[in-house]
């Protein structure tokens, strides 16, 4: 009686974890689609990126206020021609959960909106590029925290001609100037 008293309440204790457990391939972040984003060799770029947490749910801020808490991050895997940096995360929200008010976490919750500078190399060739990403993240509820996860991101890139120093384009307008007349003994 006793053998399957305890075998009925460990796969009760299974099963309850199973429900709290989200599949292996749930997310609880997703990305919106990036807009159009063109960089040109003197001209980086800013880049955003759109994030929605699922409802009910926290992921630590990228400084959680613990150093046992995993922060969200992300991390870029560009074309050898582009440069991925600068990265801009927002300031979490304070949130204090029911079993330890006294203890606030720095969170993101809801939308959150990070940036980064995308830039291209001198050598770059112009056209599209695809840039490989991904955000790792805990995700947690108001009773738990769920292993972390790695969500995969990719956008596109359109590398332009370059451009000269201070943002302006290689191209010269007409001159209204015209030349002097020069000896022609001095190109003897």
């Amino acid at each position: 009686m006793k053998r399957s008293l305890l075998l009925t309440l460990v796969c009760a204790a299974l099963a309850a974890a199973q429900s709290l457990s989200p599949g292996t391939n749930d997310q609880f972040v997703t990305m919106a689609p990036v807009k159009k984003l063109e960089v040109a060799s003197g001209r980086p770029a800013v880049l955003e990126l759109d994030f929605r947490v699922k409802d009910g749910m926290h992921v630590n801020s990228s400084t959680p206020k613990s150093e046992f808490l995993i922060p969200t991050k992300l991390r870029f895997m560009p074309p050898t021609d582009l440069a991925v940096g600068k990265i801009q995360y927002p300031n979490g929200e304070e949130l204090a959960l029911s079993f330890s008010p006294k203890d606030k976490l720095s969170v993101y919750s809801g939308d959150f909106h990070i940036t980064a500078q995308v830039s291209a190399s001198r050598s770059a060739t112009t056209g599209p590029y695809t840039v490989h990403g991904e955000l790792k993240y805990q995700a947690c509820n108001d009773k738990a925290c769920f292993p972390p996860k790695t969500l995969p991101i990719a956008f596109n890139v359109v590398v332009g001609k370059p451009v000269a120093a201070g943002g302006v384009t290689q191209q010269r307008e007409p001159s209204t100037r015209k030349n002097t007349p020069q000896s022609p003994h001095i190109h003897k």
